[in-house]
């Protein structure tokens, strides 16, 4: 039978179909700060919160994302692109140790030196390899950070959108940012998160061309790294919806301003467009290589809509619309980022042909039945 594994159920995409093994991690959820190696050592079931609340008590913080109700091995398995993410590069980058049960009940310890194969593809490649019970991974200096929202109304600021692509281009890499529009009390708002690696004076200075804008609201400030959920302020419970990303090597503001005339309100189905500046650290590869894909992308471009049982064929069918104009200059996808869709028809392929023939090659030597039911397929 089909084995499938869950720890938080966030972003369910693949979910098992009639017969199947559920193996569910969510007791797994230990985490064991080392200070003095600057390492945590996290169970399979184990939330981003709880990483962080941890690796905080000693001034340090994991390469966390925007949501701390997300399962932390899972999302690093997939890359993992975070708040400190242009700085530090993606979360798979600095794992140094996994434990893993292969579908034949072996118990492995995959590093760069055990298992050199298994190391490559699981930093990045996903769950087709084994069940993965834990992972080690390295923590930054990090105890405070700049950060939080700057919301402005579309109808009222049309020109936020080309402000913050141009501002993005002369940030240095201790900024990330993205850039979020959504519905909120019926008004069309961009929505821009700011994670700032430095002084509030300096992120003040930075942050200046885009507060000339005069948001309606202006949420920066500087917080502890156990706040920094507030960055992106996402619900915090359980809902549904779908998700599709490309990745960009550059952003063609006119059809970036058509997508979000789409997602305006009234719709039908309501979309929420969300941008992410990348490059910075996630444009180099880690020292000891793994499988992650198209660093040469620039932008992350997500596409989410929440659903009802109702509407979510229509929902996926206008993610396809907004992300169809972009599929020929898309450099590919991030896993992380496609979410919901049983489908899996992606607008982009998530690895290149070189990557994706390794991790396929892999995944027929460690499951040669097929029996694993991975979050994402790697083709």
């Amino acid at each position: 039978m089909p084995i499938a594994v869950q720890a938080t159920g966030h972003g369910l995409a693949n979910p098992l179909a009639g017969a199947g093994v559920l193996v569910s991690t969510r007791r797994m959820d230990s985490v064991d700060v080392d200070p003095g190696a600057g390492t945590a050592q996290v169970g399979a079931g184990a939330r981003w919160g709880e990483v962080i609340e941890a690796a905080a008590r000693y001034g340090l913080a994991p390469l966390s994302g925007s949501m701390p109700g997300v399962g932390a091995v899972s999302y690093t398995l997939g890359g993992g692109i975070g708040l400190m993410a242009r700085r530090y590069g993606f979360a798979a980058d600095h794992v140094t140790r996994l434990e893993l049960v292969t579908v034949d009940g072996s118990l492995l310890t995959v590093s760069e030196h055990e298992e050199p194969d298994l190391f490559w593809a699981l930093r990045g490649g996903g769950g087709s390899f084994g069940i993965v019970t834990a992972l080690e991974m390295a923590l930054m200096p990090v105890a405070r950070l700049v950060g939080g929202g700057l919301m402005f109304d579309l109808g009222e600021t049309p020109d936020v959108v080309s402000t913050w692509l141009r501002w993005t281009a002369a940030m240095p890499s201790e900024m990330t940012s993205a850039m979020t529009t959504l519905e909120v009390s019926k008004r069309h708002m961009a929505h821009i998160q700011i994670a700032y690696l430095g002084s509030a004076a300096e992120a003040d200075e930075l942050v200046a061309p885009l507060r000339a804008l005069k948001p309606a609201y202006d949420g920066l400030q500087e917080i502890p790294y156990r706040r920094s959920d507030t960055v992106f302020s996402e619900p915090d419970q359980p809902h549904a919806y779908v998700a599709d990303n490309v990745l960009l090597r550059a952003i063609d503001e006119e059809r970036l301003r058509d997508a979000i005339a789409l997602s305006a309100p009234g719709r039908s189905v309501r979309s929420i467009i969300s941008v992410r500046h990348l490059g910075g650290a996630l444009s180099t590869p880690p020292r000891v290589p793994n499988a992650v894909s198209h660093r040469e992308a620039r932008y992350l471009l997500c596409v989410v809509s929440p659903t009802t049982k109702s509407n979510a064929a229509s929902a996926r069918a206008l993610q396809d619309e907004l992300l169809a104009t972009w599929s020929g200059t898309a450099v590919g996808s991030s896993p992380n980022f496609t979410l919901g869709r049983p489908d899996q028809r992606g607008a982009a392929e998530p690895f290149d042909a070189e990557h994706r023939d390794r991790l396929l090659q892999l995944a027929r030597k460690y499951d040669p039945a097929g029996l694993l039911h991975p979050s994402f397929v790697i083709g």
